[in-house]
C-alpha cells in the first residue's frame, strides 16, 4: 500500500469540489451605476456572502487557490464596483455606511497581502468557544466552522443537537486542511497555536463529558474534535522548533491598517506616545489618590461566594440608580437585567487573574466596563434602522467605540461622582487604565519587531501597578495573542476613550451651560457601533445646525 499523501488528498478535493459548491465570485457583475443608498445595502449584503470561504463538502475552504481566487475577485470585480458609487449627494450618514463598508473591504485586502490569518497564525482553527463575547461580533479573526460552545446547555432539542453535531463534525478535516493551508514562520504564533491546541482538547473534552448524558451521540463528535487537537498540537509543536520569524506586522502595515481599516485618526507613533503618555498619567494619579485615602481603613477583598452575590447585586443597583438620577444617558427597561445576567462566579483570592482583582473589591467599578452589555441588549432590542450599521463590521471595526466607549465609562463616570462615596474605588480606576496602557504598549511593540509576545507578556505585567496582571496568567496571554492577531485592538480601548473625550469636551466647549451628558450619550449610542472618527463628524454636524 502506498504512504497516505494529506497534500494529495487535499488539493484533489479543492480541485474537484463538492456538487452546487459556492461560487467565490460576486453574485452579479456591475450592471451601470449604483448610486442610491438602497444599492448600497444590495451591494453590503452581497459583499457579506462574498467575503465567506466556499464550502467543501461542509469544511470551509482556505486553501492557496481558493484564497487566491478570492483575492482577484476582490481585486478585479468587488473594489471597482464599490467604487462605482456616486456618494458626493448623499447625507453624511448614508456617506458614512460607504465608509464602513469600504472599510470591511480593505480589511479583507489586509488579510490577503499582509495577515493571511489562515496561513500563518495556527490559532485561526480554534474551533471551539466557551465563552460569549462581551462586544459585537468575536474578537480577532475566527474560522467559519468555529462553534460558539457557550450557547449549549446540557438537555438540546433534537434539532440543535443534530446541528452542533455536524458542526463539530467537520472538525477532524478542518484541521487536516489547515496542516496543508499553514506555512508561515513566525515562531510566537505557532507557540500560542500549541497553547490553544492544548486548550481546545480540553474544551471539547469538558463538552463531551456536559453532553453525554442526554446526547451521546454529540459526546462522541465532541471527543473527536478533542482527539484531532491533540493530533494537531503535536504537529504543530513537533515543527515549532523550525519556525524563525518574528510575529509583528511593521509600523508601517500598522499605520496603513489604523488608516484604511479601523478609520483612526492616528499613526503607530501617536499610539506609542498615547499609551506611555496614559500610563504615566494612570501611576501618577494613583499614587496621589493613595496619599489622599492614606488615612482610610485598608482595602478589603470579598472572601466568600454570598458577599460577592450581595455586593454584586447591591452594585448594579447602585450603578443604576446613578445613571438614572445624576441623567447620564436614556434608561430602558433591558439594562438593569443585561447587567445582572453577567455576575460570573466567584474565584477564591489565591485564583485571581487581573479583573478579578478589580471586581472582588469593588463589584461597581467593573460595572462602567460592563456598559458592553448594554451595547449588546440595545442591538437587539433597538437595532439600529440601517442594516450595515446594526450588522456587527467584520474586522473589529467597532472596537474604538465598544472598547473605547467601556473603558471611557470608568473614568468619566468617576468624574461625574459615581465613586463619590467610594474613595478606595478612584484607586482601581487609575489601575485598570495603567493596566490598558502597559497591555497595549506592549502589543505595539510587538507589532514594532521590538518585543516577543514571551516579553510583552512580562512588560506589561511589570508595568501594571500592584503586580495583578499574572505574568503567565490566562489574561496576558489571551490580551497579547489577541493585539498580535487584530491590530490595532490592544490600543482601542484608550485610544477611542481619547476620542470620546475629545469630542465631549469639544462639544462640552461650544455648548457651554447647554451641554447635556444625557443628550451626549444618547446621540452617540444612536450613531451605532461604527468607528468613533465616523460618529464624530455625525455629533459634531448635528451641533453645529
Amino acid at each position: 500500500m502506498k504512504p497516505f499523501n494529506l497534500a494529495v488528498v487535499l488539493v484533489l478535493a479543492v480541485a474537484a469540489g463538492p456538487a452546487g459548491a459556492r461560487s467565490p465570485g460576486p453574485a452579479r457583475e456591475a450592471q451601470g451605476p449604483m448610486n442610491s443608498h438602497q444599492d448600497l445595502v444590495a451591494f453590503f449584503k452581497e459583499w457579506r456572502e462574498f467575503q465567506k470561504p466556499v464550502l467543501l463538502d461542509g469544511v470551509p475552504d482556505y486553501t492557496a487557490a481558493a484564497m487566491a481566487k478570492q483575492r482577484a475577485a476582490l481585486d478585479q470585480t468587488w473594489r471597482k464596483r464599490l467604487a462605482a458609487f456616486d456618494t458626493s449627494a448623499w447625507p453624511l450618514a448614508e456617506r458614512n455606511d460607504h465608509r464602513i463598508v469600504e472599510a470591511e473591504l480593505n480589511g479583507l485586502d489586509f488579510d490577503h497581502r499582509v495577515l493571511r490569518p489562515w496561513a500563518n497564525d495556527p490559532s485561526f482553527y480554534v474551533m471551539g468557544l466557551d465563552s460569549e463575547s462581551d462586544v459585537p461580533a468575536r474578537e480577532g479573526p475566527v474560522h467559519l466552522a468555529a462553534t460558539d460552545l457557550w450557547k449549549y446547555t446540557k438537555a438540546l432539542p433534537a434539532a440543535d443537537a443534530a446541528m452542533v453535531q455536524a458542526r463539530l463534525a467537520v472538525i477532524p478535516r478542518v484541521l487536516l486542511q489547515a496542516r496543508l493551508n499553514l506555512v508561515g514562520e513566525s515562531h510566537d504564533l505557532w507557540m500560542i497555536g500549541v497553547r490553544n491546541a492544548a486548550s481546545q482538547r480540553e474544551i471539547f473534552e469538558t463538552f463531551a463529558k456536559s453532553m453525554r448524558p442526554a446526547h451521546p451521540g454529540l459526546a462522541d463528535e465532541a471527543m473527536k474534535a478533542a482527539a484531532a487537537f491533540q493530533g494537531f498540537g503535536a504537529w504543530l509543536e513537533e515543527r515549532l522548533p523550525g519556525k524563525k520569524g518574528k510575529a509583528g506586522i511593521g509600523v508601517a502595515n500598522y499605520d496603513w491598517y489604523m488608516k484604511h481599516v479601523h478609520l483612526s485618526p492616528y499613526t503607530f507613533a501617536d499610539e506609542v506616545l498615547l499609551m506611555e503618555r496614559e500610563l504615566s498619567r494612570a501611576r501618577a494619579y494613583l499614587a496621589l489618590t493613595e496619599n489622599d485615602n492614606r488615612k482610610l481603613p485598608a482595602a478589603s477583598t470579598i472572601d466568600n461566594a454570598a458577599e460577592f452575590h450581595r455586593l454584586f447585586g447591591q452594585g448594579v443597583t447602585d450603578f443604576m440608580k446613578f445613571l438614572e438620577s445624576n441623567d447620564v444617558m436614556a434608561i430602558r427597561p433591558w439594562m438593569d437585567q443585561a447587567l445582572r445576567e453577567r455576575e460570573g462566579s466567584f474565584q477564591p483570592a489565591g485564583e485571581r487573574d487581573f479583573f478579578a482583582q478589580i471586581e472582588f473589591r469593588d463589584p461597581r467599578v467593573m460595572r462602567c466596563h460592563g456598559t458592553h452589555w448594554f451595547d449588546r441588549a440595545r442591538a437587539k432590542h433597538e437595532p439600529h434602522s440601517s442594516l450595515i450599521r446594526q450588522t456587527p463590521s467584520l474586522y473589529n471595526l467597532w472596537d474604538s467605540r465598544a472598547e473605547g466607549l467601556a473603558t471611557a465609562a470608568e473614568e468619566i463616570l468617576m468624574g461625574a461622582g459615581l465613586f463619590a462615596d467610594r474613595p478606595r474605588a478612584r484607586e482601581l480606576v487609575y489601575i485598570l487604565v495603567a493596566n490598558r496602557a502597559a497591555r497595549g504598549l506592549a502589543g505595539l511593540k510587538v507589532h514594532s519587531g521590538e518585543l516577543t509576545v514571551d516579553q510583552a507578556r512580562r512588560f506589561a505585567s511589570a508595568q501594571t501597578p500592584r503586580g495583578w496582571l499574572l505574568e503567565d496568567g490566562g489574561t496576558n496571554w489571551g490580551e497579547q495573542q489577541l493585539y498580535l492577531q487584530q491590530p490595532g485592538y490592544g490600543t482601542s480601548y484608550l485610544s477611542g476613550k481619547l476620542q470620546i473625550e475629545k469630542l465631549m469636551g469639544e462639544l462640552a466647549h461650544e455648548q457651554g451651560s447647554k451641554f447635556s451628558l444625557r443628550r451626549f450619550f444618547d446621540a452617540f449610542h444612536a450613531a451605532g457601533m461604527m468607528p468613533v472618527a465616523l460618529i464624530a463628524t455625525e455629533m459634531r454636524a448635528a451641533a453645529a445646525r
